[in-house]
């Protein structure tokens, strides 16, 4: 299975189109928050990047929120589905292809942005993700593992690594720092993730500089 994935586009996901290969073809694309700009809740928004995905050539999309994702946050709280060409998880289980895929937006520390948790609730969030899962797909990383800003800060999030260290996950995909874009490998861990990937995919300066992740499970 050939599994795309991207994050933090900020509005810019037109942009992919200026990158080598722009976003290339598979089974399943993923995107892992922060689709939007953080301060403009408008409807426009997911409608825009819902066509976006429409136009993409995947069997499956799934996405998260991310803490500029008001835009989401609020068409969710709604009872509607966001969209109609992706698929929405939080705290959501599915599966495709015999292969399982688990989704959650909670991001700590943010509390005027979307998607905010204490860390109390945060943890009992984390613990509803199952004991194994092939891609598990969240907005922050955890932390110490690909979260530190240009200023060398950790980003990521104390309870999730706690529920991480005693779950078998194959993929780990997430964004949030876009400094610490990248991917780290423990192909021999018998708990936590095999795989880690920071798919941040736009620079500080919110310019789309990265390439969508490409991965076969």
């Amino acid at each position: 299975m050939k599994i795309v994935v991207i994050s933090d586009t900020h509005d810019r996901h037109e942009d992919f189109a200026l990158l080598e290969g722009g976003v290339p073809e598979g089974d399943v694309l993923i995107h892992c928050g922060d689709m939007f700009q953080l301060y403009d809740p408008s409807g426009a928004q997911v409608r825009a990047i819902d066509d976006w995905f429409g136009r993409q050539k995947f069997e499956r999309i799934f996405c998260t929120g991310g803490n500029h994702d008001l835009a989401l946050e609020a068409a969710v709280r709604s009872g509607r589905p966001p969209f109609r060409n992706a698929e929405y998880l939080q705290d959501r289980l599915v599966e495709h292809g015999g292969r399982t895929f688990y989704g959650a937006p909670w991001t700590p520390k943010l509390r005027t942005h979307a998607f905010y948790l204490s860390d109390d609730d945060m943890a009992r969030r984390w613990a509803l993700i199952p004991q194994e899962v092939d891609v598990l797909i969240t907005h922050p990383p955890p932390q110490g593992v690909l979260d530190l800003s240009s200023r060398g800060r950790s980003h990521g999030c104390a309870e999730l690594t706690g529920a991480i260290a005693t779950r078998r996950i194959g993929v780990h995909c997430f964004g949030h720092v876009h400094a610490s874009h990248g991917r780290q490998d423990r192909p021999e861990a018998e708990t936590g993730a095999r795989i880690s990937l920071n798919a941040s995919s736009v620079s500080s300066a919110l310019e789309v500089v990265h390439k969508p992740w490409v991965i076969e499970i």
